[in-house]
């Protein structure tokens, strides 16, 4: 079964998330915040990460950073969920090592699409 890390400071945005990857079988993991997202992505080794930017402490170009620049945890593939929708921001993204970003609301197609691009790369 795929485990799937959502790191969003948002409970709204983590079940309407969980809601779709749940339904697709996927196992859900949680972090509410980007320090606790890196420590998880170590600890629980997911297959794949959504990660939100705007969050408190660690944002999430900070944590993806981490993330993509440990050699523990750098073949885990990030995939930016953010309502930052601007092209410098998916510049960034790309720069701290994220696969693929995605604005908020995703559509859950799309969603699917990228989770699955992801898991084949």
């Amino acid at each position: 079964m795929t485990r799937i890390l959502i790191v969003d400071d948002s409970p709204t945005q983590i079940s309407a998330i969980s809601k779709i990857l749940l339904k697709q079988g996927f196992e859900i993991i949680t972090a509410e915040d980007g320090e606790t997202g890196v420590e998880k992505a170590s600890s629980e080794k997911p297959d794949i990460i959504l990660m939100d930017v705007v969050m408190p402490n660690l944002n999430g170009f900070q944590a993806t950073r981490q993330i993509t620049k440990n050699p523990d945890t750098s073949h885990i593939p990030v995939i930016i969920l953010t309502s930052k929708d601007q092209e410098t921001d998916k510049v960034w993204a790309e720069r701290q090592g994220a696969s693929d970003y995605l604005t908020k609301p995703p559509k859950e197609a799309d969603l699917l699409t990228k989770i699955k691009t992801a898991l084949e790369n």
